[in-house]
């Protein structure tokens, strides 16, 4: 499969399940209506792409005058952080809303989303590449 069909089938079927997972597990917890609580899940993740593309080139921009180059542990410790810090900054009071409860709960619900993303990106990843195969970067 050449490189570019690959990440475009990673990128769809990852956004696709995640925001249909998502948005049941919202529904759940949250008491919302299916349909309203995946709309939510949709919604978070075409910001959560925008917020990338708008976080990611503002980083590139402050590391390209940065004198040290490199990307040690603790700076990609910042970026994972700075990365969801602002994401939840623009997400707990959208999901506050939407839902219709406070921001505490709403901040409840995005930490939960943050685990969610982390082990469901895990396990999608390992079932994607048995799937599909490795990508020729990764084979021996």
């Amino acid at each position: 499969m050449r490189p570019i069909t690959r990440r475009i089938i990673h990128a769809l079927t990852f956004e696709g399940f995640g925001i249909l997972l998502a948005g049941l597990w919202l529904s759940a917890v949250s008491g919302a209506d299916a349909v309203g609580a995946t709309g939510l899940a949709a919604v978070s993740s075409a910001v959560a792409v925008a917020w990338n593309l708008v976080f990611n080139t503002l980083w590139e921009a402050w590391e390209r005058r940065r004198r040290r180059k490199g990307r040690g542990f603790w700076l990609r410790v910042g970026h994972a952080l700075g990365f969801e810090g602002g994401l939840s900054l623009i997400l707990v009071p959208v999901m506050a809303w939407w839902l219709d409860v406070t921001l505490l709960a709403a901040l409840v619900y995005d930490a939960a989303l943050v685990v969610f993303f982390l082990l469901y990106a895990f396990l999608f990843n390992l079932v994607f590449d048995r799937v599909f195969g490795l990508p020729a970067s990764a084979r021996h």
